[in-house]
């Protein structure tokens, strides 16, 4: 198997842990390429660098290294990079097929795609914006809010679970649209099927003041800005994104090791899972 080390640059750690571990996939039979084509990407950093890898790497399995803090994505801890190389030379691992969005604005072709999120949110003024959700071309709601956080399953414990949403599982088939900061009690995140076309035009307000200019951003990257009546479109990918999961990975420990659950620390402590 071909691997190729995809670092952090602005980590000092990475960079030492990518020569580490470089002469230790070497002694396990994988080659090391720094360029070209290759089997799998070991991401060395945290989420941010997975994301990056796997817009960078597209198509090509990736695996992520914690070098960074919670670390969702990346949940190879450092104490485990060996035993994790390991596993990957004998291929003791499944690849797991990941939904994608894409974001277009309304009529244009230009498409970007995002592993986590759709963001949609007000730029450098006070006021909230006014925006009007379609699911598949139905009126669904008007929110008055910061902004809106339109999640994958894989990134519903990112941006969207700091905003309120809900954790989705990887194979739930679904996505999260979470709203910023509403100005109503009433409002609250709702899961839709994956299936379905969600579009979200800006609006004025009821005062009459002009629509609030808004920014897109796909995974964090800044994709365009939305003005008054204009409309985003997101959707599912026709290509997902690839993540190795190493054998005996399970999503429901993961979070509950990373995010702390209510009982992890009592599972832990005994061995039972008694309470």
């Amino acid at each position: 198997m071909k691997v190729k080390f995809y670092i952090n640059a602005e980590k000092p750690a990475a960079r030492a842990a990518a020569k580490e571990l470089t002469a230790r996939a070497a002694a396990l039979g994988l080659a090391v390429t720094a360029r070209g084509r290759c089997d799998a990407v070991v991401a060395l950093g945290g989420d941010g660098t997975i994301l990056r890898a796997v817009h960078d790497c597209a198509g090509v399995p990736v695996l992520g290294f914690n070098l960074g803090g919670l670390g969702y994505l990346a949940s190879v801890g450092r104490a485990d990079f060996e035993t994790a190389l390991g596993m990957l030379a004998a291929g003791r691992f499944t690849v797991s097929e990941r939904t994608m969005l894409e974001v277009r604005k309304a009529g244009a072709r230009r498409r970007k795609l995002a592993l986590n999120d759709v963001v949609i949110m007000r730029e450098l003024t006070g006021h909230a914006a006014v925006l009007d959700l379609e699911v598949d071309g139905r009126p669904a709601t008007r929110y008055m809010a910061d902004g809106l956080v339109l999640a994958t399953p894989t990134g519903s414990t990112a941006y969207s679970l700091a905003a309120g949403g809900p954790v989705l599982m990887p194979d739930s088939r679904s996505l999260a649209v979470t709203p910023m900061n509403p100005h109503a009690l009433g409002v609250r995140p709702i899961v839709v099927s994956d299936a379905v076309r969600l579009t979200v035009t800006s609006r004025r307000r009821v005062n009459g003041r002009r629509a609030e200019t808004l920014g897109v951003y796909a995974d964090g990257a800044d994709v365009f800005r939305l003005a008054g009546d204009e409309t985003v479109v997101v959707a599912k990918a026709r290509v997902g994104a690839k993540l190795i999961e190493l054998e005996g990975y399970d999503p429901y420990e993961v979070l509950g090791r990373k995010l702390g659950w209510s009982g992890t620390a009592v599972r832990a402590a005994n061995g039972r899972g008694d309470f």
